[in-house]
């Protein structure tokens, strides 16, 4: 009995392989808001976009790079996109830089940010706040008209 409880998981263990895929980083959710970030960023600056997103996993970093030329540092950078809880502390100065964030909550209390995409309900939300974007003096496309709110 132990000989065939012993050959029954030697096998599953040899087949597991098979499922491995189950437990990779799901990236999907990742690659969708990569490409809106990416035309929200070229559409506020007009040129060449270096993003900097403070602690940027592998996954990200892979996925962010076919859109953007990634860089290291937030001095380095002209779009910031803050998709994680950090310390003001360890943000640059926004005075050439465009500061972007992906939570509701930090982009009305904090001015720095012109603009937030967000996820409700397995769906991206996107909002601009209107005096940040004359302030800043970013023109948006007609087809970011419904994403603008005036506070």
């Amino acid at each position: 009995m132990r000989v065939l409880i012993l050959l029954f998981t030697l096998l599953s263990f040899l087949s597991s392989e098979n499922y491995t895929f189950l437990v990779q980083p799901y990236s999907k959710e990742v690659e969708l808001e990569a490409k809106i970030i990416a035309e929200i960023a070229t559409a506020s600056l007009h040129g060449k976009i270096k993003l900097f997103i403070p602690h940027m996993s592998e996954m990200e970093e892979k996925v962010y790079s076919k859109y953007f030329t990634l860089s290291s540092k937030c001095e380095t950078s002209n779009f910031v996109f803050v998709n994680k809880a950090v310390e003001k502390e360890s943000l640059c100065d926004n005075t050439n830089r465009l500061f972007f964030t992906n939570n509701y909550r930090k982009l009305l209390s904090d001015e720095k940010y012109f603009g937030a995409l967000f996820w409700n309900k397995s769906r991206p939300n996107i909002v601009f706040i209107q005096k940040r974007l004359e302030i800043k003096a970013i023109e948006l496309p007609k087809t970011f008209d419904q994403f603008v709110e005036n506070f």
